[in-house]
């Protein structure tokens, strides 16, 4: 199993960015998709899921309603739009999954900062 994310940056408050999430080594189709993050100093968070076909989404109650998990698992991706960015959501970001065990990826940092 494999998880590559980018897209991570620096972007002013209220900013937007779009995190991806590239995946190999399992069955990507079958599986639900995950992003946490961990801020500096804190332990990890969860931010969002999407069922593995795409149909159903949760979120964070820090980031509903500005961010928007998706997939396309043709590519075997995973995407996180963020918009309305805020300080609070400073962190480095991981997407993940559960086979046997969690698996996550190096992680991309985003920071929100004037």
């Amino acid at each position: 199993v494999q998880l590559v994310e980018s897209g991570g940056g620096l972007v002013q408050p209220g900013g937007s960015l779009r995190l991806s999430c590239a995946a190999s080594g399992f069955t990507f189709s079958r599986y639900w998709m995950y992003w946490v993050r961990q801020a500096p100093g804190k332990g990890l968070e969860w931010v969002s899921s999407i069922n593995a076909d795409g149909g159903g989404t949760n979120y964070a109650d820090s980031v509903k309603g500005r961010f928007t998990i998706s997939r396309d698992n043709a590519k075997k991706i995973v995407y996180l739009q963020m918009n309305s960015l805020k300080p609070e959501d400073t962190a480095l970001y991981y997407c993940a999954m559960d086979s046997s065990g969690w698996t996550r990826g190096q992680g991309t940092q985003v920071t929100v900062s004037s």
